[in-house]
């Protein structure tokens, strides 16, 4: 059984920053890609930023360079740093990773249960 587990998120003021995680545990042989996702209330899920087991992340256009995603293959753990956070940014915050089991032959995508981030003076 495999989980993701985000913390991290809460409120924040306008122009604040936040930092949050994602740990995966259970039985995993190999984490591939990993990434951050956020749905805003009636709008669809997207797409924040993703990070492979190794080598470079990607963003979306949006962020303007405001976020950074990083990892620690060690510890099964992803992060996501935030600055310069705006109203617009409000959204609850999910983790996505490709994880392959000890006595699997493919990997098999999961999502954590998401973490709210209310940007809000």
């Amino acid at each position: 059984q495999v989980q993701l587990v985000e913390s991290g998120g809460g409120l924040v003021q306008p122009g604040g920053s936040l930092r949050l995680s994602c740990t995966a545990s259970g039985a995993i042989l190999s984490i591939f890609t990993m990434a951050w996702y956020r749905q805003a209330p009636g709008k669809q899920r997207e797409l924040v930023a993703s990070i492979p087991s190794q080598g470079s992340p990607t963003y979306a256009d949006y962020l303007k360079g405001r976020f950074t995603i990083s990892r620690d293959n060690a510890k099964k753990t992803m992060y996501l740093q935030s600055n310069n956070m705006q109203p617009e940014d409000t959204a609850v915050y999910y983790c996505h990773a490709d994880i392959m089991g000890p006595m699997a032959t493919f990997s098999n995508f999961y999502w954590g249960q998401g973490t709210q981030v209310t940007v809000s003076s």
